[in-house]
Formats: C-alpha cells, structure tokens, sequence
C-alpha cells in the first residue's frame, strides 16, 4: 500500500538521537551513529520525529511501505519497559556496585591535566593561541566523570574540548571545522560514551575533519556506562 511515511537524510543526520526519543513507536533507531527508520510498520505518519531534529534531516514522503501496526508497536513497548526503566539508553537508569579501594597515594600530589580555558566546544575562541600545534580532545563531557584515569590517559598533554550533543543547542561541526582549518592542529582524539546519542560528537567531528580539508590523524575511544574503555 502507498502511504506517507518518513524519509531521514543520513547527510543532514548529527545522530543526535532526538528523533528516536521523540518517536514514540520507536520505529527510529542509531545505527552507527545515525537515525535510522527500522521499522516501517511502526511509523505512524504523524510525525512526532520532525520538530525534534535540529537539522531538519527528518521529512514527509508517499511511497509503498507496510501499513501501521499499532497492535506489534504496543507489544514491544510493553517488552521494553520490562527491560528499561526509561526510554534512551543514555537516561537509562543503573546503580554501579564498586569495591572499596585503597589510595594508591596522597591526594594532594594529585595533579591536574587541564592545559587550557575555557574548555566547553561553544565557549572556546576560534583562534586561541594554545590551538597551534596542538593536540586535540574532543570529549563527551560525561567521559571525565565516568573514566577513572581520564586526565592522565586523555588529558595530558592534550587541549580540550567538551559538549554533549544531547543537551547543547545546535551543532559542533562548523565551529570544529573553523578551528581545524584555522589552526595547525597535530591530530584529533575523540572520546565519547557508549550511549547512541553520543555519536552526534563523533559526527561531528568526522565531519568537520572532511570539510577542513586537512589529512590530520585521529582515532576514537569508547567509555561504557560502569567506566571502562571499551574501543581505541
């Protein structure tokens, strides 16, 4: 049957995540880091999705689909609230069980990483002079906290820079793309959590690479939700 149904334009696409959030049927989903439409039987039509993406990625089309199965839609949210006390991944509720550890040594010789001010993706200048030569972090803000041996691992000898796509405005990749290709940036580390709407900071810093035009070398590191480094 032809009926009007959503299209996502994977260009335009931060993977942010608002449109599996706002989508009620969750017939979106992050597939590496990109919404993605899963379920054709679960889209409704109304469009709940649209006024959630930033990027306007999220538009009305009329083709052959599969009609609407409410019956299947309520079946998997009754599944999934056996499974999770809330929708995103990211929000998902979870007490982390540690051991007691003995200090290792003094706090007080413990020292910060920290190289620059401000640190925060929509704060810091354009042309800040600590950006020539430097070798740059991009970080999910929730990885210092989650990361034990952040500092030391990530930090040292690094300049940062912070966001969270899920809760800043807008998006990174043409202020990262401005720094990128206005200063002479050695390489580029990203370090986000596992969680889907964390892949909008991996997107855009891939992308701000691609349109900087610079051949500048970078890698991607994953924290899981109990603290652990998951991929480098």
């Amino acid at each position: 049957m032809k009926r009007k149904i959503i299209k996502i334009d994977e260009e335009l696409c931060n993977g942010c995540g608002l449109c599996a959030q706002a989508c009620h049927e969750g017939a979106i989903g992050m597939v590496g880091g990109k919404a993605k439409l899963l379920r054709e039987d679960y889209c409704d039509g109304l469009g709940d999705c649209l006024p959630a993406c930033p990027t306007g990625a999220i538009s009305f089309e009329v083709r052959e689909a599969p009609a609407y199965d409410q019956a299947a839609v309520e079946a998997a949210q009754r599944a999934k609230k056996e499974k999770l006390p809330c929708g995103c991944p990211g929000t998902q509720v979870k007490t982390i069980a540690r051991k007691e550890r003995v200090a290792v040594e003094p706090a007080a010789s413990v020292q910060s990483e920290l190289n620059q001010w401000p640190v925060q993706i929509k704060l810091v200048p354009v042309n800040a002079p600590y950006f020539d030569g430097a070798r740059l972090l991009i970080a999910a803000d929730c990885t210092a906290y989650a990361y034990a041996d952040f500092h030391r691992r990530f930090l040292r000898g690094h300049i940062a820079l912070i966001g969270c796509p899920k809760l800043d405005e807008g998006d990174y990749a043409e202020k990262l793309t401005a720094i990128l290709r206005e200063n002479e940036i050695k390489s580029v580390t990203v370090v986000r959590m596992e969680v889907p709407c964390c892949g909008g900071i991996e997107n855009a810093v891939k992308r701000a690479l691609q349109a900087s035009g610079k051949m500048i070398p970078w890698q991607v590191c994953v924290v899981s939700t109990g603290g652990d480094l998951m991929e480098e």
